[in-house]
């Protein structure tokens, strides 16, 4: 059980953290999956990194072109 979390709480990590575009399809299926304070940390980290482009399925606002 800790190696599946591990493994999905870093590939998201490295969604939010790293990727190039946050368009991805498997990031944006993992931050669904994560607690609302982790998921809302992350939308924050990529708008950081993002700002200038259409925030991912998750983090749009209700609009969806606006960050939440």
């Amino acid at each position: 059980m800790v190696g599946i979390t591990v493994m999905f709480g870093g590939r998201w990590y490295a969604y939010v953290a790293h990727a190039d575009s946050p368009d991805d399809e498997v990031g944006i299926a993992l931050n669904g999956y994560m607690p609302a304070s982790l998921r809302n940390w992350g939308c924050h980290k990529m708008q950081a990194r993002f700002a200038d482009q259409l925030p991912p399925h998750g983090c749009a606002g209700p609009d969806g072109r606006s960050w939440l």
